[in-house]
């Protein structure tokens, strides 16, 4: 079984496809910026994808949803 699961993480990110965008950008992040390791209070993944799945678990990694406006509707 893999932790944490799919049913925990779908609490906390509305959709797989918001989870997949969210936790490859941390994973690269980590590989980039080993410093930012820091953040992750327990981890039990050697790699970077489960310690970004880990952070999005335990609440230390969220998302906010940014809303464009349509270019259509504003011209008249």
């Amino acid at each position: 079984m893999l932790k944490p699961s799919i049913d925990s993480l779908m609490n906390k990110i509305d959709s797989k496809y918001t989870l997949v965008t969210v936790s490859s950008q941390r994973a690269r992040q980590l590989r980039d910026f080993p410093d930012t390791a820091s953040m992750t209070v327990k981890s039990t993944s050697p790699n970077f994808v489960g310690r970004s799945l880990e952070e999005i678990d335990q609440g230390i990694l969220s998302y906010k949803k940014i809303e464009i406006e349509d270019e259509d509707e504003t011209i008249s």
